[in-house]
C-alpha cells in the first residue's frame, strides 16, 4: 500500500518570491522554480497538497501606519517595537483607542519569546498582486489539480490586523474572539493521517520555521516529528535573520526531523 505523502508550502506568495514583491527573500524565486519542477516530477505521489497564504490588510500592527512618532512619523520597515517603546510613547498606536490592547500584545509576544516585533513593507495585501502565488508554482499547482482530480488546501491567514501569524498554524498571539488565529485543528488533523510531510516555502527564518515548530508542539508525538522532510533547497531566510532558519533547522533535527531536496525527494 501507497504511503501517504503530503506537500505543505508555506507562502509561496509573489511579495516574496518575485524581486520585484513587497519584502522579497533573496533566491525565493530560485526556491520555487525548483519546487515547481518537483511538483511536476511527483505530482501522482503527492496524496495531498497545502499552501498558506499570507492575507494582510494595508492597516495592520506589523505595518507602518499602525504606529506614529510625537512627530507623526511612521516607523519605517524593519523598525523593533517593543512594550516599553509604546509605555514611554517612543512609538504609539495611530489611533489612541488601540494603545491598552496594543501594549498587552506586544508583551504577550515577548512572553512568548519567539521574535521581536519587527514592522515589514506592507506586503501580500487582500486582493493585491503580491498575495498572489508564484506563477511556476501556481502552474504546477493546478497541473496537479487536474491530472489528479483533487484540490489544493488553500489556507490563508494574517487578516486580523491585531497579531502577527507567521505559522500556517497559529497567529503569533491568538485572539480568544477570532477562529482565525487559534490552532488549526483541521489542518493538523489532515497532517496526523499523512505518513511524511514534505515543508517547503518562504520564508525560512519566519513563516516556515514557526510553521515547523507549531506542527511538532501539536503533534505532541516525537514520532510525529519523524514524518517532517524539509526541503532545504526550497526555502531562504529574510536577510538579517539567517540565524533564525540555522538554529530551527539544527533544533528540530534534534527532534527528529529529516532534510531532503527537490531533487531527491521521492527520486
Amino acid at each position: 500500500m501507497p504511503i501517504k505523502v503530503d506537500l505543505f508550502i508555506v507562502d509561496p506568495q509573489v511579495d516574496f518570491c518575485e524581486p520585484t514583491g513587497k519584502l522579497y527573500v533573496k533566491n525565493a524565486e530560485k526556491d520555487m522554480d525548483r519546487l515547481a519542477n518537483m511538483i511536476n516530477r511527483i505530482g501522482n505521489k503527492l496524496n495531498d497538497i497545502h499552501v498558506t497564504l499570507d492575507s494582510h490588510h494595508f492597516f495592520d500592527i506589523a505595518h507602518p501606519i499602525f504606529f506614529k512618532n510625537s512627530a507623526g512619523q511612521n516607523p519605517p520597515p524593519f523598525t523593533i517595537i517593543s512594550d516599553t517603546d509604546v509605555e514611554n510613547g517612543v512609538w504609539i498606536p495611530t489611533i489612541p483607542s488601540l494603545t491598552k490592547p496594543t501594549i498587552a500584545y506586544l508583551k504577550a509576544l515577548k512572553a512568548a519569546n519567539r521574535y521581536p516585533h519587527c514592522i515589514w513593507p506592507p506586503h501580500c495585501l487582500i486582493g493585491s498582486e503580491g498575495a498572489s502565488i508564484y506563477p511556476e508554482v501556481f502552474q504546477a499547482l493546478v497541473k496537479w489539480e487536474q491530472e489528479n482530480v483533487a484540490m489544493v488546501d488553500m489556507v490563508t491567514k494574517g487578516s486580523n490586523y491585531m497579531t502577527e501569524h507567521f505559522s500556517g498554524i497559529k497567529a503569533e498571539v491568538p485572539d480568544p474572539q477570532d477562529p482565525s488565529t487559534q490552532v488549526n485543528t483541521k489542518l493538523i488533523q489532515t497532517l496526523l493521517d499523512a505518513d511524511m510531510i514534505a515543508i517547503a516555502g518562504e520564508a525560512g527564518s519566519h513563516c516556515v520555521r514557526n510553521t515547523v515548530i507549531d506542527i511538532a508542539t501539536e503533534f505532541g508525538n516525537v514520532d510525529y516529528v519523524k514524518k517532517m522532510v524539509l526541503l532545504e533547497d526550497a526555502t531562504s531566510p529574510v536577510p538579517g535573520f539567517e540565524n533564525f532558519q540555522t538554529d530551527f533547522i539544527n533544533e528540530m533535527v534534534k527532534k527528529g526531523m529529516q532534510i531532503s531536496n527537490t531533487v531527491d525527494f521521492l527520486k
